[in-house]
């Protein structure tokens, strides 16, 4: 299947470089991460274009076939203009819908307010990366950090390490004190197509400029050192860091829908 979205070629080109198993059909694409069953995202199937009417049992058994023993249903839908598909279909499949922003830039621009006090450094060594699962682990506490969805994080955080490690990009922090405040990766396949993974603030050190300057500096080292011509970056549309993103020269390219459906509350999983 030819993809035309920008985010799941990114979303699939990570997963390819973290070994995940890529399987194109003619009308459909699935990806297996067999080593963290829990990565919704790292397990699911790409449909080639959106739900329509009658296509609820279709890719409901495609999903279930694929993944027998997965407790959550996750539907990537490939395109660029946000189609979603056919509500009635939707509810019927009992998902949860999310169409996420593309970004993309050529060139940076330096944000308004940099950040001070802080170094921003690519990661070395156990400590840095245990700070980064840590600052993870502080950016996602709602009261839900169960030991399931720590071993999700850990998982996701010895896969970034991994990337890095293989030289297909590197995870930067941004430290104060030899504290880490905020970090992101930039990875590449040398296509010239760099996508960010996971730009991340503690709560304690937000709307001081860290994530603009440390943004700022991995899209900059990405299209001197890297070799890229295309930074990508998906983002929520309602969430302010979006605004951030465009200030720094990223701008709008297309709208990526993901479906998915969680587990019932006595096998919930993390996605």
């Amino acid at each position: 299947m030819k993809i035309t979205s920008l985010g799941f070629r990114t979303d699939l080109m990570l997963r390819s470089m973290a070994g995940s198993l890529v399987t194109h059909h003619p009308s459909h694409v699935v990806v297996r991460t067999p080593a963290n069953p829990q990565f919704w995202w790292g397990n699911f199937v790409l449909l080639g274009a959106p739900p329509r009417q009658g296509d609820v049992a279709r890719w409901s058994a495609v999903f279930a076939d694929e993944f027998p023993g997965a407790a959550h249903l996750a539907l990537g839908v490939d395109g660029i203009e946000g189609d979603t598909g056919d509500p009635a279909e939707l509810a019927e499949l009992g998902v949860t819908t999310e169409v996420s922003s593309v970004l993309t830039a050529g060139r940076l621009v330096p944000p308004a307010r940099p950040a001070t006090g802080v170094t921003i450094r690519p990661l070395t060594g156990d400590g840095d990366w245990a700070q980064a699962r840590d600052l993870r682990f502080a950016c996602h506490d709602d009261g839900t950090l169960d030991p399931e969805y720590r071993r999700f994080v850990e998982e996701k955080v010895s896969e970034e390490r991994r990337l890095c490690a293989s030289g297909h990009g590197t995870w930067f922090g941004a430290f104060a004190d030899d504290v880490m405040r905020a970090g992101a990766g930039l990875f590449s396949d040398g296509s010239g197509i760099a996508r960010f993974q996971n730009v991340e603030t503690h709560p304690d050190a937000r709307r001081q400029g860290i994530a603009s300057s440390l943004v700022h500096h991995i899209g900059t080292w990405g299209l001197e050192t890297l070799g890229a011509r295309t930074l990508v970056i998906v983002a929520d549309p309602d969430y302010h860091a979006i605004g951030l993103y465009r200030a720094l020269g990223f701008a709008d390219s297309e709208r990526q829908v993901q479906l998915h459906r969680a587990p019932a509350p006595a096998e919930d999983g993390s996605d």
